[in-house]
């Protein structure tokens, strides 16, 4: 089963796709931006962490370009009522925004504590 999923263009299909998606697997949004070294750093974090999933972890991720999917990203943190940022994760659960955090903070050990919180409410 691949993990990655895509999101429809507009921002509030997009919300009530990553929330429906989110009732069977927790999904992570990753935004970034192509042209930011801080953006660079945090999706190296993110994909190596990405790649330590097991097989059977429940988890599911999106990705969006802030550049070339500009009104998604705002679009999708102003229905979400937070600030934009990049880059940004955004971990959903249950149906609703568990947590989200950006620029130097989105490490791998960050994205693990992450699934480990999430687990441990399961």
């Amino acid at each position: 089963m691949s993990r990655r999923i895509d999101l429809p263009a507009d921002a509030a299909a997009a919300v009530q796709a990553l929330r429906d998606a989110s009732e069977e697997r927790d999904v992570v949004v990753f935004k970034k931006s192509p042209i930011c070294p801080v953006s660079t750093r945090a999706e190296f974090e993110f994909l190596t962490w990405a790649k330590s999933l097991a097989e059977n972890d429940a988890v599911s991720l999106a990705l969006i370009d802030v550049i070339a999917e500009k009104p998604l990203a705002r679009g999708l943190t102003k229905e979400l009522g937070i600030e934009h940022q990049s880059p940004q994760a955004l971990w959903f659960r249950g149906g609703e925004l568990l947590w989200h955090d950006s620029h130097g903070a989105l490490t791998q050990a960050r994205f693990a504590e992450a699934m480990g919180d999430a687990e441990a409410s399961a």
